[in-house]
């Protein structure tokens, strides 16, 4: 009698057939029976960051109802004498966290339309990151507020203060914790023939207005008699730094 003898491409072939088997029934145990390609908005960037801008959004809310409260509680609290009261007030106002009214301008930069063509001779055509607005555009225009003498700017609905940084992914600004598409309006309490004297000598700007001319980008500026910016209502704590201490090296510092 002729024994029955496996050969090893036979093997082989099962050995195929049962690895298939496994990864299918994985596939369906991790996915429970849904579509496990389906196009998760969580794995997408600008949707996961737009889910945590909201989440920010509702946590800032929150923070200034109990900062609105700690206020009123201190404005009950008779400890601090009317001096103490009024140095503490004349810090939060430099530090930008009052209500700020005057005159002032305000700016507003867009989009080029998406099928924008030249609209002067001397333009090549545009690439689609000629027709956006950038992270240096916005901070060429906020850096030449501060340098006309603003006393106080508002990019959109926030206020800006010494810790606050302007940057984009995209065309889509993310300004402390919260998402913005454009236009992109940033208003400024100030002189307004000093701000508007350094956003005309602003390098960055004239290369913008470049742009402006010759693709359709936007630019818009409004004057003022009268204008305010918000108190800024974020968080004031220090994350990525530290108290200098008498010596010029930092508190707690080993040096």
């Amino acid at each position: 009698m002729t024994g029955f003898r496996i050969r090893p491409a036979q093997l082989g072939t099962a050995g195929v057939f049962v690895l298939a088997g496994l990864i299918f029934w994985t596939s369906c145990s991790v996915s429970q029976g849904s579509n496990i390609r389906k196009d998760d908005p969580l794995l997408r960037l600008s949707d996961l960051i737009r889910e945590r801008g909201q989440e920010n959004a509702r946590q800032e809310a929150s923070a200034a109802e109990l900062r609105a409260e700690v206020q009123q509680l201190r404005e009950q609290d008779h400890s601090l004498d009317p001096a103490e009261q009024e140095r503490l007030a004349a810090v939060e106002r430099a530090a930008g966290l009052h209500e700020l009214t005057g005159e002032g301008l305000t700016v507003t930069l867009d989009d080029a339309p998406p099928d924008a063509v030249p609209l002067v001779s001397w333009a090549p055509e545009p690439s689609p990151d000629d027709l956006v607005i950038h992270q240096q555009d916005l901070q060429s225009v906020v850096n030449a507020l501060w340098a006309g003498g603003a006393e106080g700017i508002r990019i959109m609905d926030q206020r800006l203060i010494s810790t606050s940084a302007v940057r984009c992914v995209g065309n889509t600004l993310i300004l402390q914790g919260q998402l913005y598409s454009p236009p992109y309006v940033i208003t400024a309490v100030g002189d307004r023939e000093a701000l508007k004297q350094a956003m005309e000598e602003s390098d960055a700007i004239r290369i913008y207005k470049r742009y402006v001319e010759a693709y359709g980008l936007g630019w818009e500026v409004e004057e003022h008699s009268e204008v305010t910016v918000p108190g800024y209502t974020g968080s004031v704590e220090l994350q990525y730094a530290e108290p200098a201490g008498a010596d010029g090296t930092g508190v707690g510092s080993k040096d």
